[in-house]
């Protein structure tokens, strides 16, 4: 397998797994400082989801870090595959979860007017930006991974 830019155990493999856990987390703590996005289900599939995206994604910068530290490349075909798998299902529930969240803010706060409390419309706003962010790093990083397998 090849060493190149985002693979497991390299300092920009680190960087996006740090950038994932980051956007997510702020997506997180950002919907969860409103008062009520629990009465809206998308909200609380988003919160679901960038849960589980922080946890692998926190899970996966430690490894690399113990990689980058130990200075090894984690190119397993086992361990690469699992990535893969990891990596492609996370990607897909953030992005139906930022999708679903953003058309929800986009109808009820926009079109039907809504939005009665400006601050917390824009947390609203701010958590699905993040959580579209944090999709966009976990694409990448998937992408990068699946190259990797299929470079073998």
């Amino acid at each position: 397998m090849k060493k190149f830019a985002g693979t497991p155990g390299t300092m920009t493999g680190l960087s996006l797994r740090i950038a994932q856990f980051l956007f997510a987390t702020g997506s997180i703590v950002s919907m969860a400082s409103t008062s009520s996005f629990f009465n809206f289900t998308a909200f609380c599939y988003l919160i679901a989801a960038m849960g589980l995206q922080v946890t692998w994604s926190l899970g996966l910068a430690m490894l690399d870090a113990y990689a980058v530290l130990s200075q090894q490349v984690l190119h397993n075909p086992i361990m690469v595959s699992l990535f893969v798998i990891g990596d492609w299902v996370t990607a897909t529930l953030s992005l139906a979860a930022a999708s679903a969240s953003g058309g929800i803010a986009v109808l009820y706060f926009h079109d039907l007017g809504g939005c009665i409390i400006g601050d917390e419309c824009q947390k609203y706003q701010l958590s699905v930006a993040f959580a579209f962010l944090s999709w966009i790093t976990v694409f990448i990083s998937s992408l990068i991974m699946f190259f990797l397998l299929a470079a073998g």
